[in-house]
């Protein structure tokens, strides 16, 4: 106990043996030198162990006889020690129980691991403290021994002998280089091998997917009868009717195969894929139209109109020839770079804009054209057709150009007079214009959708669709708008004062009223009478002889047909194409009536809506027009007054950074999407159904993208 009593204060560190063992030695003496008296040696030691007391020096022979004493002694005395890692959040509690179990007979000393240590039974790296316990006796071994086990600590065996401690510490620091070196050689045998991998991973991908899925196109053909040959339904384009056999017969003379494939043309009962042939130019107005949905089989395609309709909108909205210069460059950099491109893994937005770079060269030419039909150049009007249409009334309103312009010669050849920019009336003139213009191009617009369903329903054969669907809807959207329409023509052509919203709202109110001073032209009034009764008559004309005609027509066709053709046991009635039980219960009549009802009230309806949509075209062009002449006047206008280089560079880099971000990328987004949905929702509803389903080939090349 004297030898843990005078060690104790000095033990700083479990991992510090070698420092413990040498201040064990001072404290061993007081031991020694009795013990030694005791047994008649001191007439012999006691010279040379004085003199090494008062040096505090010990040769090497003293010290390896004093190693060998304290083994001795510390068997003698009963000190014993235990140590081993804990969590460092159980330490607290670990050492008040330590020191409850042996009652205060025990040292206990901890040091901070360096690093976090594998905890192996959470495999999670946490913070853990090492400790060590000094103690004395077998029992308290026992006890500290089952607390260490109660707080999972991992306790490890530490030889008492120095020596044997140097020879585990030799050994274990070679094992540690040998397995680092095993390690090294691991990872770079890892390494080289997965490079090795990355150089065919790829190929071999492919080609896996390659075998896949020629197997699994081999696993839907079946048996004949004979089960000799199999036998496999698809579809092909009618051009490739050729190719296909060509391919066929060659395939035959390749594997040396002694029977020949037949290809026969045969007739299906469900509905064909749809297959249109696109290239690099049209493939992405294909898209815009798909995106909504794919066209029925032989049903009249969007896409045609919409790569002259779609771009052109587009520009009504956008219309600035200076942005549209910007974004035509932009778009013939994308083209010049195309084959570079298309070879590039590109990101999402990237990817988009690149496949929409022919629509983005035609929406940057229409807006070139609509600018100069605006003649604004970043909002700034050009004399580029020639002067003025207007001058001042006298000299002093050569500055002021908000009062005393009058007419002088003859319109301005194209487009917008350059004097409406900064009168008084520029935003009154410019509102009238684009309002008036946004409706007769919708108007336009959504005739054009009725004029494509005709031509569907005669292509299909259905003069029920012509007669009850195409005449009535025409007669009701240009009895009240295509007249709106010739109105808004008229008044631009005669340049009559009258007030159209009088003449539309009175139109329905007091339609046999006197128009006075807001008629146009002669026989006004009894035109709006007609036009509206035919448009009260068109709507039950839609609504109910379609329902009973299909009812009338389902009927007569199946009068007397009442049972089916008897057939086989492995082919019920139900499953046979010709069984007329199968086609009575196809046709419900009420299902077939709500549905031509809510179509009625959806085109009555839509018509209005649908005309009020086309307006977006009108706030649009003047949200851009206005947002381009603030950061003008505001931001490059004023800057350039000052007569300071900084504040003029501050200025246009201000003027920079708005016109490409926000007029450049968020005005063009914004009048894509409108365009977009005055194509998806306004134009398409009048005529396409997109319930079809796309024709997708079997192809290789195809499979490199496919990830499924």
């Amino acid at each position: 106990m004297l030898i843990v009593k005078n060690c104790g204060n000095h033990i700083m560190s479990c991992l510090s043996l070698r420092w413990y063992c040498k201040r064990l030695v001072a404290s061993l003496f007081q031991v020694v030198i009795p013990l030694i008296r005791k047994q008649n040696w001191m007439k012999m030691c006691t010279p040379m162990i004085t003199m090494r007391i008062q040096h505090h020096y010990l040769s090497s022979k003293v010290l390896f006889n004093l190693q060998e004493m304290r083994s001795e002694l510390s068997n003698q005395s009963g000190v014993r020690f235990i140590s081993g890692i804990i969590c460092k959040s159980k330490v607290v509690q670990f050492e008040r129980m330590l020191f409850r179990a042996t009652r205060g007979n025990m040292l206990f000393n901890q040091a901070v691991a360096d690093d976090e240590i594998l905890d192996p039974s959470s495999n999670e790296m946490v913070e853990k403290v090492v400790f060590v316990v000094f103690f004395s006796g077998e029992q308290a071994r026992t006890k500290i021994l089952k607390i260490c086990e109660a707080f999972g600590a991992n306790c490890y065996p530490v030889p008492e002998d120095t020596t044997k401690r140097r020879q585990i510490t030799q050994e274990v620091l070679s094992r540690l280089s040998e397995l680092e070196t095993t390690l090294d050689a691991g990872l770079r045998h890892r390494d080289k091998a997965l490079t090795s991998i990355g150089y065919h991973l790829t190929k071999w991908i492919n080609m896996a997917k390659t075998q896949k899925a020629v197997y699994d196109t081999l696993n839907m053909l079946n048996f004949d009868v004979t089960k000799k040959c199999l036998v496999g339904e698809g579809w092909c384009p009618i051009f490739a009717k050729t190719k296909i056999q060509e391919a066929l017969q060659r395939a035959t003379f390749d594997s040396s195969s002694q029977v020949g494939i037949i290809f026969h043309v045969m007739d299906a009962v469900e509905s064909p894929p749809t297959y249109f042939r696109t290239n690099s130019f049209t493939n992405a107005f294909q898209e815009i139209v798909d995106a909504y949905g794919v066209a029925k089989y032989q049903e009249a395609n969007p896409a045609v109109y919409t790569i002259v309709t779609f771009p052109f909108l587009f520009a009504v909205m956008f219309g600035d020839w200076g942005h549209g210069i910007c974004l035509l460059l932009g778009a013939l950099v994308l083209i010049a770079r195309e084959s570079k491109l298309s070879s590039q893994k590109l990101g999402s937005f990237m990817e988009m804009l690149f496949g929409g770079r022919y629509v983005l060269v035609l929406m940057s030419i229409f807006s070139i054209y609509c600018g100069l039909l605006y003649n604004e150049f970043f909002s700034v009007p050009f004399h580029i057709f020639g002067e003025s249409a207007y001058k001042c009334r006298d000299a002093t309103c050569s500055d002021a150009r908000t009062v005393g312009l009058v007419k002088y010669k003859d319109p301005y050849p194209f487009g917008v007079d350059p004097s409406w920019r900064g009168s008084r009336s520029e935003l009154p003139f410019l509102n009238s214009l684009k309002m008036k213009m946004s409706i007769l191009l919708g108007v336009a617009q959504m005739n054009l959708g009725i004029i494509l369903s005709y031509f569907n329903a005669r292509f299909f054969s259905s003069s029920i669709d012509i007669k009850y669907q195409f005449i009535p809807q025409v007669i009701f959207l240009n009895s009240l708008f295509g007249y709106l329409s010739l109105l808004i023509l008229v008044k631009w052509c005669t340049g009559s004062q009258a007030d159209l919203y009088h003449v539309m709202i009175y139109m329905f109110l007091s339609p046999f009223e006197a128009l006075g001073e807001n008629r146009l032209f002669w026989g006004q009034s009894v035109l709006q009478v007609i036009l509206l009764l035919l448009a009260l008559v068109a709507v039950p004309w839609m609504l109910f002889p379609k329902p009973f005609i299909l009812k009338r027509l389902h009927m007569e066709r199946f009068q007397g047909r009442t049972y089916g053709i008897l057939g086989t046991s492995e082919m019920g009635i139900d499953e046979e194409p010709g069984s007329a039980r199968q086609h009575a219960e196809e046709f419900n009549f009420s299902e077939v009536f709500v549905h031509q009802m809510i179509h009625s009230i959806e085109f009555v309806l839509g018509a209005v809506s649908n005309t009020a949509s086309y307006l977006r075209l009108w706030a649009l062009s003047l949200a851009h027009s206005e947002l381009s002449t603030v950061f003008y006047e505001k931001v490059l206008l004023l800057a350039w007054g000052y007569d300071n280089i900084v504040i003029r560079l501050v200025g246009l880099a201000v003027f920079a950074f708005a016109t490409t971000f926000i007029l450049l990328m968020m005005e063009t987004l914004s009048a894509f999407l409108h365009a977009l949905r005055l194509h998806w929702v306004e134009f398409q509803n009048k005529f396409y159904h997109g319930d079809g389903y796309k024709f997708k080939p079997f192809s290789f090349a195809l499979l490199a993208d496919d990830d499924d």
